[in-house]
């Protein structure tokens, strides 16, 4: 079956089954490896794309759903003329990476929260930013999220965290 939707602007169709997770789609018909695998049942976050710009866990959204709706991937961000989108710079300059693996999920959700409050609060970060980085850089995220909103002074040094 054919379902056709856009990723990252561009329209796109991928034979498969209906049931088939939008996460393998991406990966294994699209080539679009930034989304990851991470744990199969929406609870990591490692998948997060944006669904008509909503964040979504893409590992547990079915083709089906998706059909003529308009997907955001990590590779989707930067600007067309290249640049990073100020939240991947914000988590470059706050040096958030340690292994690097949940992050591109990470930044999916912070840019899916600052696009829909502006300007969070801490109690909305908590709030917002549920996915799981075993490597504990929850301070770091916190501190890019808010350099990125103009909340905290950019710094290239994180201090006493992870």
């Amino acid at each position: 079956m054919a379902i056709a939707f856009s990723v990252n602007g561009k329209p796109v169709s991928v034979e498969a089954e209906a049931d088939t997770p939008l996460l393998w789609a991406l990966r294994d018909d699209l080539g679009m490896t930034g989304t990851k695998f991470g744990c199969g049942i929406a609870a990591c976050g490692a998948c997060s794309v944006h669904i008509d710009g909503a964040v979504a866990r893409s590992c547990s959204v079915p083709l089906s759903e998706i059909a003529g709706k308009s997907i955001t991937t990590i590779e989707g961000l930067k600007g067309a003329d290249g640049a990073l989108h100020k939240v991947q710079q914000a988590w470059i300059d706050a040096q958030v990476p340690q292994c690097g693996y949940c992050q591109s999920g990470q930044i999916m959700a912070a840019v899916a929260l600052i696009e829909r409050v502006g300007s969070p609060s801490d109690a909305q970060i908590d709030e917002a930013m549920t996915n799981i980085c075993r490597c504990g850089t929850y301070p770091r995220i916190r501190k890019a999220i808010l350099t990125a909103t103009g909340q905290a002074a950019a710094t290239t040094a994180p201090q006493g965290d992870a």
